[in-house]
């Protein structure tokens, strides 16, 4: 196999314009544009709304390319295109190639006979995306939520045009890998491992390669298996016909498990395709762990069970949904991908929701996600839309789309499942079509048989789900039936219910719940002018894509906190919020385990800086969420249920782990000045993979003598001396509490030039603690509450090397208190 790149410099060209300017593939029309200085940034100010054109205007690629004699002289040559966004029509040396409809697609050509040696050209055109969607909405309605104009008919990434979270920047380009292949006699086409695991202690692999054959020629197929670099196995099998099968077994196998269930060993394998005189002709490699993992659905005491069961052990899913990283995907490097994926694992998360409105990501993605243990919810890339499935040639594409993507991801470890669709059944399929729905007979053409086919034959190991959510028994249009299925929890947000209705909440899986809030005052500072630093500028509001967003926001943090006295703690304090929703939220999923077993919250990351419901920032600075995450999905947590009526609180213990543990909840009954009125220690067993309430704490003389709104509760679990999880139980809204000045006390300690420990301790309750620099840095701790007379000490790593006086400069500790005093 012989490779020629075509990656690198090319020219753009823009419709009826005679001079191109430089372009980068892989890349987009929009980065190209904005390299040169043609347009400026889109994510600034509200540039969003004068970039409109670009996706109404066709664009051409055009780059020289030389080959020599040794290289035209393979049997097939092929262009192979890893993705090319999304109408385009290819020309060699100014002669027809092709062309794609899809973006999601590997295309290729055998270009053979179009090539020279010497100096060839290649053309792509690339016609408007925008003005297509809308002239085959003539032909047929497809009803949307997100304003796509067309989009739908389009195998394009749809959040491309625009969402309640993200910009509408419609583009275009050759955005993934693009190559020539020239090859002889035969190259692998196909590779499918399956593991069988009935036997103890051993692991069969049954490997199926399927040969592209160029002669009728003796071939064989060398496999190797390596753990950590070191030989396990070696076997060479036989090619017959187009066909190479092999069965491996391995003994004492390492099991892959999920993030904190386990490690996460993984087993190289090659396919070596070797001719008759033992050359090799192709390789490829596989990287795979030694797993079960399964969508459980079994009938229970409350319905019907939807839980993930990994190596026969069930788990709590924990975790969030994926969007692109960036409006323009071939930006996201592999550095950028790590950085947010091992920021999802050091919040104890251990699945992420690919969601169907935006990319199947690149191999890179899968790749960390199988090292970090992070479970992966495929949805396919369909979103809050209706589609053509009546249209043929619509039908043929995304058949194709299925087929490769099922058998590039297929091995992942992380793979856990795979979803038809986001969101169609929550009211955009009725019995016929209308304005607002398609019809259950055409929804079914895709998601009720061609794409549950595809995964049977192709990937039967792995569990597929019509749509999230979806309600698999009775009327499945009832599509948030507690009983059985997974929902999407709307009702805090969008239904303005208040936060404690998540104790209401009893479903099995929870694949979508959500809370806004605004990012950093740095990040808010890189899209605005200082005159445009009020949350109801024009500007802030052009970030702000939910509609009445900002009111809603507003709307709830009256209800909880006092007003901010600046626009900066206005943003400190919508984060703060945030975090409270989704800690009311998933504190109680987790407490009903086994009942509901998996919160996966809306969403991670962003793809541009705006207000959203993002932990992540676009920047990938963590939210208060995200810090509170790494505190509620903790592997062991201890939380406490107020009721003011009975002046109580329950205190329970939820347990992921895998083994059985003893602990002490340490517990301290306070006045909203710090005085202590009552304390007391709890033994408590925790049992591995279970929640349970470990008593009822009566406080009926507090409350006549000091009052609800004059009391903290605060809770501490200790396992072997330490403490792995804090908690604050408060009996009324923190806006009524009358704090005093907390007098935080700061002390330093430095361990390197990008690593300090912040030691903080406070003479009066300080509530969410957190310290900002004004440079990057991540916390191991931070809204944190400290207790007078408790110290807490947070290891701060900086982005930059920083003397021990340029780090005390940069730091500022801020707790609730300083959010409304001037």
């Amino acid at each position: 196999m012989d490779y020629i790149n075509l990656n690198g410099a090319w020219r753009l060209y823009q419709a009826g314009e005679k001079d191109a300017i430089a372009a980068t593939v892989p890349g987009t029309v929009h980065t190209d544009l904005l390299a040169v200085g043609k347009i400026p940034d889109p994510y600034y100010r509200d540039n969003e709304a004068r970039l409109q054109w670009i996706g109404e205007t066709d664009w051409t690629y055009s780059r020289h390319f030389t080959l020599d004699q040794t290289f035209l002289a393979h049997e097939r040559v092929l262009l192979h295109c890893a993705g090319l966004d999304t109408l385009a029509e290819i020309t060699i040396n100014r002669q027809r190639v092709g062309q794609t409809d899809n973006m999601f697609r590997t295309w290729e050509f055998d270009v053979k006979s179009l090539l020279i040696p010497g100096d060839n050209e290649i053309v792509i055109t690339f016609s408007a995306p925008a003005p297509y969607g809308r002239k085959r909405l003539e032909e047929h309605v497809l009803p949307n939520w997100n304003g796509l104009k067309g989009g739908n008919w389009l195998r394009k990434e749809q959040c491309n045009f625009g969402w309640d979270w993200g910009p509408n920047l419609v583009t275009c380009g050759i955005w993934r890998n693009i190559r020539l292949i020239g090859f002889n006699t035969a190259r692998l086409a196909d590779i499918h491992i399956r593991q069988d695991h009935s036997v103890p202690n051993q692991v069969t692999l049954r490997c199926q390669t399927q040969i592209e054959r160029l002669a009728e020629t003796p071939l064989s197929m060398m496999i190797s298996v390596k753990l950590d670099g070191v030989d396990v196995t070696q076997l060479d099998v036989p090619v017959i016909g187009s066909t190479a099968a092999a069965e491996i077994t391995i003994n004492d196998p390492a099991l892959w498990w999920p993030n904190g269930l386990g490690d996460q060993p993984l087993y190289e394998i090659s396919f070596s395709l070797r001719d008759a005189h033992s050359s090799q002709l192709d390789i490829q490699h596989k990287r795979i762990g030694l797993r079960t993992l399964r969508l459980e659905r079994e009938p229970d005491e409350w319905g019907e069970s939807f839980r993930f069961v990994v190596n026969g052990v069930p788990f709590f899913a924990k975790g969030a949904n994926w969007i692109p990283a960036d409006c323009f995907a071939p930006r996201i490097d592999a550095e950028w991908y790590a950085r947010l994926l091992k920021d999802a694992a050091a919040a104890h998360m251990n699945m992420l929701r690919v969601w169907g409105g935006g990319i199947y990501e690149q191999e890179i993605f899968y790749d960390l996600c199988d090292e970090l243990g992070l479970c992966i919810w495929q949805d396919f890339m369909f979103a809050c839309a209706a589609y053509p499935t009546f249209d043929q040639d619509f039908m043929v594409t995304v058949k194709h789309e299925i087929e490769e993507n099922v058998r590039r991801l297929r091995h992942h470890p992380c793979m856990a499942l795979w979803c038809g669709n986001n969101e169609l059944e929550q009211g955009l399929i009725g019995d016929q079509w209308t304005e607002r729905t398609m019809s259950w007979e055409d929804y079914a053409r895709l998601f009720d048989q061609m794409i549950p086919e595809v995964t049977a034959r192709l990937d039967p190991d792995t569990s597929y789900w019509p749509s999230s959510a979806h309600s698999p028994l009775g009327n499945r249009q009832d599509f948030n039936n507690p009983k059985w299925g997974d929902a999407h929890i709307w009702d805090v947000w969008h239904g303005l219910k208040p936060f404690e209705y998540y104790r209401t909440c009893y479903h099995r899986f929870n694949s979508e719940f959500g809370f806004q809030s605004f990012p950093e005052p740095r990040t808010v500072y890189s899209y605005t002018e200082p005159h445009e630093r009020n949350i109801t500028s024009y500007v802030m509001e052009w970030h702000q894509r939910s509609g009445p967003g900002n009111r809603i926001i507003i709307q709830y943090l009256l209800e909880w906190f006092r007003m901010a006295t600046s626009f900066e703690m206005t943003l400190w304090l919508t984060q703060i919020l945030q975090g409270m929703a989704m800690r009311y939220a998933v504190e109680h999923w987790r407490r009903i385990m086994p009942r509901g077993m998996g919160t996966l919250y809306w969403q991670i990351n962003d793809c541009w800086q705006v207000a959203s419901w993002s932990s992540l920032d676009y920047f990938g600075r963590w939210k208060a969420l995200h810090y509170m995450a790494r505190q509620f999905y903790a592997p062991v947590v201890v939380s406490g249920i107020e009721n003011i009526e009975t002046a109580s609180a329950e205190i329970h213990i939820t347990s992921d782990t895998r083994h059985d543990q003893s602990g002490v909840v340490v517990w301290h009954l306070t006045t909203a000045t710090g005085e202590t009125i009552e304390n007391g220690r709890l033994a408590a067993e925790i049992p591995a993979q279970r929640s349970r309430m470990i008593t009822t704490l009566d406080f009926k003389k507090a409350f006549e003598q000091y009052g609800p709104r004059n009391l903290l509760l605060w809770l501490d679990l200790q396992i072997e001396g330490n403490t792995v999880s804090r908690s604050l139980v408060l009996w009324s809204r923190p806006k009524h509490l009358d704090l005093l000045d907390p007098a935080i006390k700061v002390q330093i300690t430095t361990v390197n030039e990008f690593t300090y420990q912040v030691s903080l301790t406070a003479e009066k309750p300080a509530l969410w603690t957190w310290l900002q620099l004004d440079f990057d840095a991540q916390c191991s701790d931070n809204f944190v509450h400290l207790r007078p007379g408790e110290a807490q000490t947070i290891t701060v790593n900086t982005s930059q090397a920083a003397t021990p006086a340029e780090f005390s400069q940069a730091l500022r500790v801020c707790s609730l208190y300083d959010t409304y005093q001037p």
